[in-house]
């Protein structure tokens, strides 16, 4: 694919001065619209009916004075919100390119396909990591190869991608499981030795560092989530890939149709076009965002370092209260060269030292109220694999340390902003659970 020095942009009605626009918002939000938005997002908490209802009233009628006297929005998709929260990202990652998406699933999808993906080739994926890693490599026909994983961090085993690269590994996927690096230097290298794309899983890691780099942002490609359950979230859904590689001056493009307005075909008002980077030439897909979207996004961005550091104090604290138990294993905390988000706490037990295992743990710690999320399943667990065609059995056998770590010894604790009446009761929740086993 040429380099071109034009700048391109995502497609644009023509919202100018005009006798007759053709409007981008083809029917615009008015003010009691906005007002079930602010109802949905603020709404009845546990006080009593009538202040809440009362001040929702008081609401409605500033929001109705407010639109007399305002205009309506000119834009919802793909507009300046979106175009400053990829400005604000660049300038956060130090990354050349950045794309806003529906989701972090939509990057992994569009950077397998600037790497050239195809039926056939072999992408190589932690046996441990949310679904949504390997479903376009599985949609498309190419095979998954599952890694087992470092049962200290629960990250991909460089060592294990070693032994399973073949002549038709195409892509290595390391996925930063609650925002703790993965061997990012080890994969690199492997990646070098083999000319094999790295597309970064840092659903959970934006904002995370690993020796001076943010996460993301050492392979050749990152994709990040702002789903609800993140550390910071863009209304819900939302995602961002990012890339210094050349081909993320086509990443409008890649987000919407192949849209290229800087050349437009005779007679018209743009061109579309196919894209390429390793491989062939492909077709883009439609991943676009929302305006506001990326105001949430940024919105939240403004607060990530005080959101991560409330995390990393959660974690360090239950590190404090957990070191010395035995049958306890805490998780790495943050160096020099490692930060973490803290997403999630990678909570362990030692099988050995305990009259039960992690299983035996969890239930024990539901009946003290405290929620704790199993996730994730190793990948070949799944019904997908076996319709599919995989061996599930031999594969499991190749990834002995996942197997172990699911059903025996891993759990993951919230790190919400607690207060610390609430994270004083789940440090000896868990501490009095781990006693009893201990008995």
């Amino acid at each position: 694919m040429s380099k071109e020095k034009e700048k391109s942009a995502d497609f644009r009605y023509n919202t100018g001065k005009s006798r007759v626009p053709w409007a981008a918002v083809g029917e615009n939000y008015n003010w009691q619209d906005v007002s079930e938005a602010v109802k949905f997002l603020i709404p009845q908490g546990t006080k009593p009916d009538k202040p809440y209802n009362t001040q929702l009233q008081k609401v409605k009628k500033d929001l109705q004075q407010l639109w007399k006297n305002g205009s309506s929005a000119t834009k919802l998709s793909l507009g300046s919100q979106v175009q400053k929260f990829e400005e604000e990202t660049k300038k956060l990652l130090n990354c050349k390119y950045a794309v806003f998406l529906t989701n972090a699933t939509a990057g992994f999808e569009i950077a397998f396909k600037f790497a050239g993906l195809k039926p056939g080739d072999e992408v190589i994926i932690p046996a441990i990591t949310f679904i949504a890693s390997m479903m376009y490599p599985l949609a498309i026909g190419a095979k998954v190869v599952l890694a087992d994983i470092d049962p200290k961090t629960l990250n991909i085993d460089p060592k294990d991608i070693e032994r399973k690269i073949t002549s038709k590994t195409k892509v290595i996927m390391p996925v930063h499981i609650g925002g703790y690096p993965a061997d990012m230097d080890s994969i690199m290298k492997l990646a070098e030795k083999h000319n094999i794309t790295v597309i970064e899983d840092a659903a959970h890691a934006f904002g995370a560092e690993y020796k001076g780099k943010k996460l993301g942002t050492i392979g050749h490609f990152g994709s990040y989530s702002f789903h609800e359950v993140k550390n910071i979230t863009s209304f819900g859904e939302g995602g961002i890939l990012v890339t210094n590689e050349d081909c993320g001056e086509y990443f409008t493009q890649a987000r919407f149709v192949g849209f290229h307005i800087a050349k437009p075909i005779p007679l018209w008002l743009y061109d579309v076009i196919a894209l390429k980077w390793r491989g062939d030439y492909f077709a883009p897909g439609n991943h676009s965002a929302t305006e506001l979207q990326a105001l949430g996004a940024l919105l939240h961005m403004k607060r990530l370092e005080k959101i991560i550091e409330k995390r990393r104090e959660a974690a360090e604290y239950l590190n404090s209260r957990f070191k010395d138990e035995p049958g306890i294993i805490v998780p790495p905390l943050d160096t020099n060269q490692i930060k973490s988000t803290h997403h999630l706490y990678l909570f362990q037990v030692d099988p050995t030292q305990l009259n039960g295992d992690i299983q035996t743990f969890k239930q024990k710690l539901a009946t003290k109220g405290i929620t704790q999320i199993p996730h994730f399943a190793p990948l070949y667990r799944f019904s997908i694999m076996k319709q599919l065609g995989y061996d599930v059995e031999k594969i499991k056998q190749t990834c002995p340390n996942a197997e172990e770590a699911f059903l025996h010894r891993f759990t993951h604790l919230p790190l919400y902003n607690f207060t610390k009446a609430q994270l004083k009761y789940l440090a000896d929740a868990v501490i009095e659970s781990v006693e009893e086993m201990r008995k």
